[in-house]
Formats: C-alpha cells, structure tokens, sequence
C-alpha cells in the first residue's frame, strides 16, 4: 500500500475515541513525525455477538509507520492502554507514560503473552521529550486511577494540548493531585494551537461531588449495613478501591478480590506503593466462606475488568467462588456507557430476583473520573486553545462539549466535531478539515484479532434471532440418484415435534430442487445449493414469517 505523506505542518486523526466513550487514540502529526496519543480498548457494544473487546484499526498508521515516533499514554484504565497488546507486535517504537501506567501496560503484555521487547521511558511533570523541532512536555491531572497525566506537544506552530481523561477536584490529593501551575505555565510559554479533550461528561451541569463527600457517604452506607457487602467499579477505579477499603477497615470488614484483572491492577499498583492497606484486611476468595456475612466486603469486577459480568454470574448462581444471596448489599459505584445500560438494568432485576438490595450511583456513593461542565470550561480557560477539538464521548457529548468551548470564547468555526478517521490540519495559516483515512473497529473474540468482520456477525445476529436450517442429500454420483435425505435439521428455529407437517413439505421441497439439477446434465454445485436456499428462504418465511440461517449439505459417494 503506498505511503501516505504528510502535507500539512499539523494533522490530528482521531482513530477511536470519537462518537463513543472508550477506545481512545488519537493521531498527531508535526510535520513528518507521527504520534500516538493512547491505546485504548472499548467493551462490545449488544449487537457485538460473542465479541470480547473492540480496538482501534491502525492501518493508516502502519501505512505510515516508519514516520511514527512513539506512543504516549495518559494513564492506566483500559480505554487508554488495552489495545496496547495487540498492536505493538507491528509498531517498532518506545512508550511513554507514568511509572503506575506503564507498570500496569506491562502487566497487560505478560497477561496476554507478547513475548516482543518494548521499550518503555517513565514520565513526570518534568520530563521534556524531544523529536524534531517539537518538545513534548506532561502535566498531572485528577482522575480516578493515580498518576494520570495530560500531554503538551509544543510545536513551532504552538502547542497541541490533550488533557486525557480529567476533573478538578480539590479534596484529592498524592499521586490523585492535578497541577494547575504547571497547566498555566505550559499555556503562558506557547500559544495553543489546538485542545483535544474530554467530553464524557459535558452534558452535565456545574461541578462533580468531591471525593471526601463519596468516601463519607461510603462509609455511612457502611456502617448502617448488617448484611454482606458487595461492591461493583471498574477494576482501575482505583481511588473508589481505595475508599472501600479504608472505610472497611473502619467498620472492621475484611475485603476480598474477585476478578482477574482486578487483582493483576491491584497487586502491580500496590507494589509501587499506589495503596493504603492497613494489616490483615484483605482475605483471598476462597475464604469468603469461613467469615459472617457482617464481617465481610467482595470487590467484584468481570474477567476483563468491567464492572457488570460477575454481578450477572452472582446473581445467576453461575460464579465459581460465590453468588448472591438474600440480604446481599449491592453497591454499583459506576456510570454505565449508553452501550452498557441494557446490561446494567437486566443485570439489577436479576440481582434483586436474586434477593440482593442495590445501592446505585443515585444514592451518593459515586462521582465520575470525568470533568462536568463547569472544569471542562476551567481547561478550556486555562489553555485558551486557538482550536477545538472535543473527543473521548458519543456524538451528543461532543455537541456539548462544543457548546461550553463557544462559552469561554472559542470560536464557532473553530470547533471540530470529528468521526473515526476525520482528518484535521493546520496549514499554516488556518486549521480545516477535508480528509478521510481508513478507520473503523478491530473486533476481538478469544484469541482472534481482527477475524470476526461484520459478515460474520451478521450471522450470529441471524443465529440468535431465527435460528438455523439444515438440509442434508447423498447423491450417487454414477446413477445420478438421491440415495440418502433429504434430511432436516433444525436449531432455534421450530419445536421438532410440533413441526413434522412443515418439515417433511421442506424436505419434499429440497428432494425435488435436487433431482431436478441432477438430471439436467453437469451438475454446478453453487447454483443447486443456492436454489435451495431461495427456495426454502421463501418458503419458510411464508410459513412461519421467520428467516433462519439456511444450509444445504450436499454429498456425492
């Protein structure tokens, strides 16, 4: 495939990240040098059938890999690193990120056998970064999970600003802290050309509730509770992992872990030192059992680090370790995605059908990581970018987002609401938007990458809405005669029993499509098994109004 060559001074391409929450990566070019702006994964969306998670298609980037420089990343939740396994095989370049960030990358690379070495370069609030004319410069910000970082790439047309995944709140503080000075002195040093930020959460009003206000909250719900504790988060909410368990310890609980990913996260982040653990507290899984449901509180998160999967399997009595029981205290200290609503609320009714009482983000035991309306305007005041570029939320966040930026003074015009693969470029003179590159989702089902497409879930669509039809001939191939079948198998489709009338007229059906290709000379296999189909399809639906998957089996002996 030919390369692709820069003609611009300045390119922004959002891969992933936009029109969705999750998945982020975006592309910077200055000049001819090329970065990666996060890695991130996105759990499948309902339609997405047996998929285990979606990343990002990198094919402009390896259209145009020997001008890329290196991967930066803002911090450690999935939706920034999680497609780091399966791309770095084919990207030769060196990682940049915090020391917790590029620990946990490295967790995920063992997790997943990438045997290929890396080169890593730890970051702080210090460190310049130099590539060409451009310095690369990083500034902390407040998130859910520690050392979490925004990024300034100071070019000669000024300064390419993306904040990650933020808020300001004042009540954090440590590795939790954000450093407005250093915000301030990098907007005062070079003009921002342009601010690519955050918008998960720019539809809602004012600020978020500070997080000594949750961990109160936390700890009265606690205290009032007589029952067994089960909390849900996401496995990198480390900051609401750490407030359960400094408010178990307080009301003399011990904590278990259920989740693989929870406890990788959990024990590289507490190796660094990232937790306060008094002694004694935590307990492993198999011991839930030997303690009083009072005495007890289960961090759950599924197998990939999301917060819904294990509840589902609790409340099912599906779990290996445990399951729900009456009286069970659930708390789902999380804010679904739009993709995961549907999940959340089945997953509540089986809950409660399970016996179990919910305490939801309602019951003010939650604050987002993300920057509501009044601290997106505070980032945008602070860098007064030139350009806008809102990403990191669906279409209606960006809008939003868009909205607050015209609020503080950028101009209309100025503001870029981009899809996947929607080009940005500076020319000099002004930044516009015309191009086009390829883009789109990478589905990941076991261990397949990229191998199920769209045909293939299409047919797993119509699988599970109407089932399959199987039609099964034995031909001879020297007398030209059926000598086996037609046979008919069914799954999903009809109930056997109830059905014979219309499943021997289908067989009827299938007999006289065959013998008439058979005795009409060479016989084209294609077209024979294609008739069937037309011809059972039509059938069916007249039938029965339902369309399965159909599939003639043809043999010759």
């Amino acid at each position: 495939m030919k390369k692709k060559q820069n003609d611009a001074h300045v390119k922004i391409v959002p891969l992933g990240g936009v029109g969705e929450i999750a998945k982020n990566m975006y592309i910077v070019e200055v000049d001819n040098d090329m970065f990666i702006l996060d890695a991130g994964l996105m759990f499948p969306e309902d339609e997405m059938l047996g998929i285990d998670i979606v990343i990002p298609d990198i094919s402009y980037v390896l259209e145009n890999k020997d001008r890329l420089k290196a991967i930066f990343v803002t911090h450690g939740h999935e939706d920034s690193i999680g497609a780091i396994p399966y791309i770095i095989q084919d990207l030769n370049v060196p990682i940049y990120g915090s020391r917790l960030t590029i620990a946990l990358i490295k967790e995920r690379l063992k997790e997943k056998n990438v045997k290929k070495k890396v080169k890593f370069y730890a970051i702080n609030s210090e460190s310049v970064m130099k590539f060409g004319q451009t310095n690369v410069e990083f500034f902390e910000t407040s998130h859910s999970i520690p050392d979490s970082y925004g990024i300034s790439m100071n070019t000669p047309y000024g300064s390419i600003v993306y904040t990650g995944e933020f808020k300001f709140d004042q009540s954090l503080t440590g590795n939790y802290d954000y450093n407005m000075a250093k915000m301030y002195a990098l907007s005062q040093k070079n003009k921002t050309l342009a601010l690519i930020s955050d918008s998960t959460e720019a539809e809602k009003m004012g600020y978020n509730t500070a997080e000594n206000i949750i961990e109160e909250h936390i700890l009265d719900n606690f205290q009032k509770s007589k029952k067994r504790i089960i909390v849900s988060c996401y496995a990198s909410n480390f900051v609401r992992i750490q407030q359960v368990l400094t408010n178990a310890a307080k009301v003399n609980r011990k904590v278990s872990f259920l989740g693989r990913t929870l406890e990788s996260s959990f024990k590289v982040a507490r190796k660094l030192g990232y937790f306060d653990i008094p002694e004694g507290l935590l307990v492993p899984s198999h011991e839930i059992k030997d303690y009083p449901d009072n005495e007890l509180v289960i961090i759950a998160t599924g197998s990939q680090g999301e917060p819904i999967e294990a509840l589902g399997k609790m409340s099912r009595g599906q779990h290996e370790v445990t399951n729900i029981k009456e009286g069970d205290e659930v708390y789902i200290l999380t804010t679904p995605s739009s993709s995961m609503e549907v999940v959340l609320y089945s997953t509540q009714n089986e809950l409660v059908k399970a016996g179990a009482t919910i305490k939801s983000p309602e019951s003010r035991i939650h604050a987002s990581g993300h920057g509501l309306a009044e601290e997106l305007k505070m980032m945008l005041n602070v860098f007064k970018p030139e350009y806008f570029v809102p990403v990191q939320g669906e279409f209606k966040n960006q809008i939003a987002h868009a909205r607050l930026a015209t609020e503080t003074g950028v101009k209309a015009e100025n503001i870029f609401l981009l899809e996947k693969g929607d080009v940005v470029q500076y020319d000099g003179t002004k930044m516009y938007s015309k191009d086009k590159v390829e883009a789109g989702n990478v589905l990941i089902d076991g261990s397949g990458v990229g191998d199920v497409g769209n045909i293939v879930l299409r047919d797993r669509r119509l699988l599970s809405e109407d089932g399959i039809f199987i039609a099964v001939v034995t031909i001879d191939r020297q007398t030209r005669q059926i000598i086996a079948g037609p046979e008919i198998q069914s799954r999903g489709f009809v109930y056997v029993k109830e059905s014979e009338e219309l499943l021997k007229e289908a067989a009827g059906r299938v007999g006289g499509i065959v013998e008439e290709n058979i005795s009409a000379g060479k016989i084209e296999w294609s077209v024979l098994k294609q008739n069937i189909r037309d011809d059972l399809g039509k059938f069916l639906y007249d039938e029965t109004k339902r369309r399965p998957m159909i599939i003639p089996i043809i043999s010759e002996i």
